[in-house]
């Protein structure tokens, strides 16, 4: 099953005749993981599962649904917060190297976005951090994608929030995307909604609502997925607002690619026709040619994908000529409870610093 026929079947679109009873299945082989994921927290929590705590202090960044919340431009975010102060950071991650020891996606775009922060990978994040403060030096480990991993203590608990799609149908995997209960946010210091300018004030209101009836002390930050430029596969940069009145065709392998191709249309662009692929794929150079065959017989003027496709088809032979091949690079840009966040995070540093 493809992640867009999943997806579907999840939100009801999928006819009731064969979505009725494919969603009762789902939720039949939910409750065996949610009893889980309950139990193992409640063994966490309660001390019987000990969590390793190192030298130096550890902010995670997490979320409580699959893909697509905008995580990781949060981390890159965080990551250029931490070296404004002077600090030596490090990010644990558990993504993977390609072969020939190349990044994966997600990764490969940290490492682009932050340059001179060591990307520790490893699934055992107590290990990664053992090896980003003894071979870096590190005084900050941020910890992508940590908040289920609970083996390493943190110091700080950051919880992405898509504001599109916050808690993922309401249901735990595999019946909805969610990863834990949303009780989990009660471990949370911090939630930092994304995605703010794509939804009512009103939803923001009902998300805020939902989240301090799980957790009432918890700083709760607004954010938008701000445009930062683009650029061509030759190098050329183009201006964001060049691409109003253009004929786009887009693709993206994201957990939420709506939210991509919406951004497309608020900065002006035509979308011709768009290409969802399933989170985390991996691109052939056939799948480009027959994006550009397609792009081509819609008349588009560029074919434009996001930074964490693109580190996925940089690798590949890509069609040259008309329409160019261009990637949007996006920045986290915090629209309300900036100071409460940093403050947030610096009262965590100093705690832990001070005491080193």
């Amino acid at each position: 099953m493809s992640h867009t026929t999943y997806i579907n079947l999840l939100s009801g679109r999928v006819p009731s005749r064969i979505g009725f009873p494919a969603r009762a299945v789902l939720i039949l082989l939910s409750w065996p993981y949610s009893g889980i994921v309950r139990v193992r927290n409640h063994l966490y929590s309660s001390g019987r599962l000990h969590a390793e705590r190192v030298s130096a202090p550890v902010i995670s960044v997490g979320n409580l649904t699959t893909g697509g919340t905008g995580k990781t431009p949060l981390v890159i975010w965080l990551c250029r917060l931490l070296k404004k102060r002077q600090l030596r950071c490090a990010i644990l991650t558990r993504g993977y190297k390609m072969h020939g020891g190349e990044l994966s996606d997600e990764p490969a775009v940290l490492s682009a976005q932050c340059p001179g922060v060591p990307i520790i990978i490893n699934p055992d994040r107590v290990t990664g951090a053992a090896e980003a403060i003894c071979s870096h030096n590190a005084q900050v480990l941020v910890m992508d994608d940590g908040f289920q991993h609970r083996q390493l203590a943190r110091d700080l608990d950051i919880v992405a929030i898509d504001a599109t799609l916050p808690f993922g149908y309401g249901r735990v995997l595999p019946a909805g995307l969610l990863r834990e209960p949303v009780a989990g946010l009660k471990r949370a210091d911090a939630v930092v909604l994304t995605r703010c300018d794509q939804v009512s004030d009103e939803a923001l209101q009902q998300i805020e609502q939902a989240v301090r009836r799980v957790n009432r002390d918890l700083t709760i930050v607004h954010s938008v997925h701000a445009p930062a430029g683009i650029q061509t596969a030759e190098g050329l940069e183009i201006a964001t607002q060049e691409i109003a009145g253009k004929k786009v065709f887009a693709f993206c392998g994201l957990g939420n690619p709506r939210s991509f191709f919406r951004t497309i249309e608020r900065l002006g662009g035509e979308l011709v026709a768009t290409k969802a692929f399933d989170d985390h794929y991996r691109y052939t150079p056939d799948d480009l040619s027959r994006i550009h065959k397609q792009a081509t017989r819609q008349k588009a003027e560029l074919i434009l994908t996001t930074q964490k496709d693109w580190t996925k088809t940089a690798r590949l032979s890509t069609p040259s000529g008309h329409p160019p091949l261009a990637y949007l690079s996006i920045k986290l840009q915090i629209t309300a409870g900036e100071q409460e966040l940093t403050a947030l995070i610096e009262s965590a540093l100093g705690s832990r610093m001070a005491h080193r």
